[in-house]
């Protein structure tokens, strides 16, 4: 039995800063996450995606992000139960929670805080009738390394902010890339689309809208793709490829954690986010993207805030009558929990007469 005072389920961004924030208040954490290594989607789907929105970074790689999360709550020695998915959540008489992964680990907390992201998840494909004969030989449904595009002829399908960063980012580094879109319109940041349609008009992106792909030629591996326009007029474009990207966001699933007796709206948790993130059963929270509530923002920083919040109600229930004084970290540093300390820069004030 491994025993913590938080538990976490879910490794990603949000499960990573949950540490940080229960290590300034001398809160041990233990992770478990089903895929191989921390990170979530930032380690497994775009480790190589430029992220936009963290504060103070006006751009940084995901998996860089994920880095520095690492390196962060190094001082503070959580725990990990990496490759196993979180399968039953049991009541103890004492209050805590036994959970037990699908490997029959168990691990025993007081509190325990789903940060599961989107949960478990698939790739939603475009109905092309023959795309599974092109997995893995030039279709891929996520860009983990930019690299292998580079000198590359590359077909990229979507309107989100995934299918525009990713034809951005690869313009300078594929050989030709082409954005194919069904709408006119793009779903994805102002600045995005702003950046695309420049490149288009420079050349450095093929641009195709109320258009979508149709059908997918090769022998061995993709070589071409067909683009059908809504328009008859124009009828179809032939394009040789030599991979084909379909960027149409994750079908998200909760598994196990549905069954858990949570109150569940539109495939996410709900919270009380007017106090503690806390769900409908009392010592269990959910923060981040796995959560939901009025007003609910889907970014890593509103994971971020969520944490920091969580980790306060967690302190009172595993402290009951204790009573915490915040101090600021520009204070009074980070105290790893063996005793070492970053102090914090001390600001000289002279006085004058």
């Amino acid at each position: 039995m491994i025993k913590t005072d938080i538990l976490i389920i879910g490794a990603g961004p949000t499960g990573l800063f949950t540490v940080f924030e229960a290590g300034l208040l001398k809160l041990k954490c233990h992770l478990i996450d089903a895929l191989p290594q921390p990170g979530g989607q930032c380690s497994e789907i775009y480790p190589k995606k430029p992220i936009y929105d963290i504060p103070a970074f006006p751009e940084i790689l995901a998996g860089d992000l994920v880095d520095n999360l690492m390196e962060q709550i190094k001082p503070f020695k959580p725990g990990f139960t990496l490759g196993e998915r979180a399968e039953t959540l049991d009541k103890q008489e004492d209050g805590s929670f036994v959970v037990t992964t699908n490997k029959g680990t168990r691990h025993q907390a007081p509190v325990v805080v789903i940060a599961g992201g989107l949960g478990s998840f698939e790739p939603r494909k475009p109905p092309i009738e023959n795309i599974q004969d092109f997995e893995d030989k030039g279709v891929a449904y996520m860009v983990k390394d930019p690299e292998v595009y580079r000198g590359k002829k590359v077909v990229i399908a979507g309107g989100g902010d995934s299918a525009l960063d990713w034809s951005i980012f690869l313009a300078d580094v594929a050989s030709e890339v082409s954005l194919v879109h069904r709408r006119n319109e793009f779903r994805g940041a102002l600045d995005s689309v702003e950046k695309a349609s420049e490149l288009a008009k420079l050349g450095k992106i093929k641009l195709f809208t109320e258009a979508e792909v149709k059908k997918l030629y090769g022998d061995e591996k993709l070589e071409a793709v067909v683009v059908r326009h809504n328009d008859s007029a124009k009828g179809e474009t032939y394009l040789e490829v030599d991979s084909f990207i379909p960027l149409f966001g994750l079908s998200p699933k909760l598994g196990p954690i549905g069954d858990w007796g949570l109150e569940i709206e539109k495939n996410a948790i709900k919270v009380n986010n007017a106090k503690d993130y806390q769900t409908n059963i009392p010592g269990v929270f959910a923060i981040g993207d796995v959560n939901t509530y009025e007003g609910k923002l889907k970014l890593i920083l509103s994971g971020f805030h969520e944490a920091a919040v969580m980790c306060q109600y967690a302190y009172q229930i595993i402290n009951p009558g204790k009573r915490y004084v915040m101090k600021y970290t520009t204070v009074g540093g980070v105290e790893g929990f063996d005793g070492s300390k970053k102090e914090a820069k001390k600001e000289v004030v002279q006085s004058i007469v």
